[in-house]
């Protein structure tokens, strides 16, 4: 790389993190070379249009399609004699000479892998007529996870190259980034869409209606009550979707939909709520804890014959609500329940635990999914946790 397009690629560094829009603005009239007078303005042309052009592979995620279509690009960036892309596993993409290193590649990034941290290594290669005897690799992170190396290759140790072997590397990384937030937009678009459809079960909407009709005649005023119960459960759950609400509403919503279930099961089904105050404000994903519930009345009870619990308890712990749903039902074969999460369970399986599971990661991080203990004729335990505070989730 000269040194003119190192000093680009390091000033202009902030501005290839920031994103495709200085790239686009720079890129959608393309200049003539006659056009770029000083060398220097003419290295910054060079670079940020072979920027633009690397950038939309990558926009699909650290793929082997992806690394195949911009890994000749990122070499030409830093002017450099071999480059590869890898993923924690293997190596994805070898460009330039010397590609007998490919199959040690992988030995010498463990290190940048473990540590996230940019590492230089002799290339040990014992044939004399190879030009590739050092190397930096440079780790490629979203949101502080590494998911691969970028590794470039060249004839003797340079710091030149590996300043810039970092600067691109971080480029790339922000791309990935923008990949995952794409796929994230994406699948908290389908999870509201499948919240939306899971909301209310019609076959739940006609046994309630046939539940209070059975009262009428029999008992008018328990009827009554029932059916206001009935019309506030279900203008809750009708309520605009993909917001957030309360752990307070959330639990009166569900105490509402087990007053229904209770007038149909009777003395078979016995409840157990625990509640305590502090975590009542706490705000949370809209309808994540019904489902929940119906889930244990709809596979944990129903088949049942004798009397059955359900114990439903929201506790303080400490900088977390902890909600535990459980229920001594006939529970489920812990293979199915992973791919019931893994979205294998089909469209009317396990959609409830699904969608809950897939809208908590989105708002609070992979870390605060369902916590899911089941087995055959053992019940099933659903623990979620829920952060007190969490930017841009606040109660309505």
């Amino acid at each position: 790389m000269s040194g003119a397009a190192l000093a680009v690629l390091i000033v202009l560094g902030p501005l290839l993190l920031a994103g495709g829009f200085v790239l686009g603005r720079r890129t959608a009239r393309p200049a003539r070379t006659s056009d770029v007078g000083t060398p220097v303005e003419h290295a910054t042309f060079e670079t940020l249009h072979t920027a633009s052009l690397a950038a939309p592979p990558l926009r699909a995620g650290l793929t082997e399609e992806s690394a195949r279509k911009a890994a000749r690009r990122l070499r030409s960036l830093l002017g450099t004699d071999a480059l590869c892309l890898t993923d924690r596993e293997r190596v994805l993409v070898w460009d330039g000479l010397g590609e007998h290193h490919g199959r040690h590649v992988m030995d010498h990034v463990r290190a940048p892998l473990d540590s996230g941290r940019d590492t230089a290594f002799a290339s040990g290669c014992g044939d004399l007529d190879c030009p590739l005897r050092w190397a930096v690799a440079a780790p490629l992170t979203v949101d502080h996870r590494v998911l691969g190396t970028l590794v470039a290759y060249a004839p003797r140790e340079s710091a030149v190259l590996a300043r810039a072997a970092g600067e691109v590397a971080r480029w790339v990384s922000v791309q990935l980034e923008l990949a995952e937030l794409d796929r994230s937009r994406t699948r908290l678009i389908e999870a509201e869409i499948k919240a939306l459809r899971a909301q209310i079960s019609p076959h739940f909407i006609f046994n309630s209606l046939a539940a209070i009709a059975s009262f009428v005649r029999t008992d008018p005023g328990r009827a009554r009550e029932l059916l206001l119960e009935f019309a506030d459960f279900t203008r809750y759950s009708f309520r605009r979707h993909g917001d957030f609400t309360t752990l307070a509403d959330e639990l009166h919503s569900i105490d509402q939909y087990l007053a229904l279930v209770r007038a149909r099961f009777g003395e078979r089904l016995s409840v157990t709520l625990q509640v305590a105050p502090e975590v009542l404000p706490v705000a949370m994903p809209f309808l994540c804890l019904q489902p929940l519930v119906e889930n244990a009345v709809k596979h944990g009870l129903e088949g049942a014959v004798t009397r059955s619990r359900i114990t439903i308890s929201a506790l303080d712990a400490g900088a977390e609500a902890e909600v535990v749903i459980e229920d001594d039902g006939v529970g489920m074969e812990p293979d199915r329940l992973r791919r019931i999460l893994r979205g294998e369970g089909g469209a009317s399986t396990g959609i409830g635990l699904l969608n809950v599971d897939e809208r908590l990661r989105q708002v609070y991080g992979d870390e605060y999914g369902l916590v899911i203990e089941t087995g055959v004729d053992a019940g099933t335990k659903i623990t979620v946790r829920i952060p007190k505070y969490r930017a841009g989730v606040h109660g309505t």
